[in-house]
């Protein structure tokens, strides 16, 4: 299992078995390289730990340790957890900051505690068998111990719609997800003939995102809040015993983390950046202007992918249909970084959690369709299913005809369902209602009669990051063996901007503002004023011209169509459409391809008819 995530862990590994129990782990050397080992035991050698990740405050809690008695072997942070752990259990966990997947064994309790962060910046399979418990950072870590390989059909359904597969399912009916902020311990059974006991619990849930004003607080004082607790988040973050550097993309928020690293650091900040030869997709030059305004050591690159090989790497380092083509230029800059760094600070997380994606302004705006009476409602609906698939509008038609604005907050920023219609056969249609869509994500979703745009917020700081953007980072990322840290997620700065009032973050037609006003005077005037771009690449482009072979023999293979999952006379359409340039379907395409990637290259053992 741990020859498998070698990519995760190259410069060490570790084992520990006794008791029923075995533990392994591959270490990435980050934090005390002479005697940061593991697995690491207590004392007394009765609990064992193996952790993947860093927690920023395992001086301040090592100390507390030592003057009530422990022991320290190491100078590590994952050695702090083990003997938190004794004094506190799983209350230990509220105590950590930071980013982790960790494993206790508790040999007096013939217990496995298995825990994860509070965004799951680090990921945590796990499955459960007759014979016990099997985890793993990485589902391929599960398929080497040769778990059930049958496909769940609700996780399909859930990609189909979302273009990825959210916690806590995974492409496999017996291995899941551990949820962010939750633990799951396993007691195993007195004798032979007994059950174990399996529980199951939160430590965190990130607070639901203010509405309104309340008064106890001025914008300035938020601002300056914010701007303290973001300087500490950093900080915390630029302990390392190997080189450090900093994504830097040209956007607001890996541009503040890199002014904070430079007000903070002796040395000049490491910078990458990467651009490609198509203009419209190249932030190079607002990225050099911050790096010179920082006299940072800047070092950028012209990307000239051989995209075909790249499918092919993307689709075996996630280990589960993954269909946000931002990946692309993460994995690129997460190899070019690594060339000089072990570990790089990066902006991820800024647009959740301080409003900064275009499409919140536009569910604020379809506020105004709840007054439509439910008659127009029907009669809107009716419309939309007899235009025919190829008409403009009747996605949007069928939006907005939807009886509730979850609905059509949905529909808005996910998968159109006559796409889905058009495409799927009908066992991989998930419902489309709120009840389901609230029952699937009881978690994600704020409820009490919360309005579209706070649900939004909370969907997209919780699900959407968790499975989207932290799984993009971690496995493009891991898979250059290079660790990633992610300071506007400290989970300190994420509780303040949650108590900001929307109308702080949301202004003027523009997101982020309170963040911008919190460090608008450490960057040039023209990067504050640009409009948002996403971290993209020229997919549409490649799929007309470098990628379109490629994907036509593989959209059109038999191996593929023959699992009776999509429609091959629409597949056959949204080629044709794409490649005309009557519509841009790259999107859908590209999700397309990547789970025709994911049968052929993971081998799964899925039927076909």
């Amino acid at each position: 299992m741990c020859d498998r995530i070698v990519h995760r862990g190259p410069d060490d590994a570790g084992y520990y078995t006794n008791h029923g129990c075995a533990i392994g782990m591959r270490r990435l050397s980050v934090i005390d390289l002479a005697t940061g080992h593991q697995p690491i035991a207590n004392e007394d050698e009765s609990v064992w730990i193996v952790f993947n990740g860093e927690i920023y405050n395992f001086q301040e809690l090592r100390e507390g340790l030592i003057q009530r008695g422990h022991r320290f072997r190491t100078r590590s942070d994952t050695e702090t957890i083990l003997h938190l752990y004794e004094e506190e259990g799983e209350g230990a966990l509220k105590r950590l900051r930071g980013m982790f997947g960790i494993a206790i064994w508790d040999a007096r309790r013939r217990s496995l505690l298995l825990a994860r962060d509070r965004f799951g910046k680090k990921p945590l399979y796990y499955s459960l068998q007759s014979d016990g418990l099997y985890f793993g950072s990485e589902l391929k870590c599960l398929l080497a111990a040769g778990i059930d390989l049958d496909i769940d059909p609700e996780a399909f359904q859930l990609y189909f719609q979302f273009n990825y597969i959210p916690d806590p399912w995974s492409p496999y009916r017996q291995v899941r997800k551990l949820p962010p902020g939750g633990w799951l311990r396993y007691t195993a059974a007195a004798n032979p003939d007994g059950k174990a006991k399996v529980e199951q619990g939160r430590y965190w849930k990130l607070p639901p995102p203010a509405v309104e004003e309340s008064g106890a607080w001025t914008p300035a004082e938020a601002a300056r809040q914010i701007r303290d607790k973001f300087d500490e988040s950093v900080g915390i973050r630029l302990v390392s015993d190997v080189p450090l550097g900093a994504f830097l993309s040209g956007g607001i928020d890996s541009s503040s983390v890199v002014a904070s690293m430079a007000l903070q650091m002796k040395e000049p900040v490491k910078t990458f950046s990467i651009g490609f030869e198509e203009s419209a997709f190249n932030e190079l030059p607002y990225a050099r202007q911050v790096a010179d305004f920082y006299h940072t050591d800047h070092h950028e690159l012209i990307v000239r992918p051989d995209s075909i090989n790249l499918v092919e790497t993307l689709v075996q380092h996630f280990d589960e249909p993954f269909a946000d083509s931002s990946a692309i230029p993460t994995y690129l800059v997460s190899q070019f970084a690594r060339q000089h760094v072990t570990v790089a600070l990066t902006g991820d997380g800024g647009d959740e959690l301080f409003g900064g994606y275009e499409s919140f302004f536009a569910v604020d705006r379809l506020r105004r369709l709840d007054r439509l009476p439910q008659a127009v409602r029907s009669i809107l609906s009716a419309l939309a299913d007899r235009l025919p698939y190829s008409a403009y509008g009747k996605n949007y038609l069928r939006m907005i005809s939807r009886p509730n604005d979850l609905e059509r907050y949905f529909e808005l920023n996910y998968t159109p369902y006559f796409l889905r219609k058009q495409l799927l056969s009908d066992q991989w249609m998930a419902p489309a209602d709120a009840a389901y869509l609230r029952r699937t994500f009881a978690d994600c979703l704020v409820h009490h009669g919360a309005d579209a745009l706070t649900e939004a917020l909370y969907f997209e700081a919780t699900a959407k990051l968790t499975g989207d953007m932290l799984v993009k980072v971690d496995r493009t990322s891991m898979a250059s063996s290079l660790e990633v840290r992610c300071p506007l997620l400290d989970h300190e700065l994420a509780e303040l901007a949650m108590r900001i009032p929307r109308a702080w973050k949301l202004r003027n037609g523009r997101g982020k503002m309170i963040l911008i006003d919190a460090i608008k005077d450490r960057l040039p005037p023209d990067l504050l004023n640009r409009p948002k771009k996403g971290f993209g690449v020229p997919l549409t482009i490649w799929m007309r011209t470098s990628l379109r072979d490629y994907m036509h023999d593989h959209l059109l293979s038999a191996h593929f169509l023959r699992r009776d999952m999509v429609s091959e006379p629409f597949v056959r359409h949204l080629l044709s459409e794409h490649a005309s340039g009557r519509r841009d379907n790259s999107h859908w395409l590209w999700m397309l391809l990547m789970l025709e990637r994911w049968f052929s290259l993971c081998g799964t053992a899925v039927p076909v008819r």
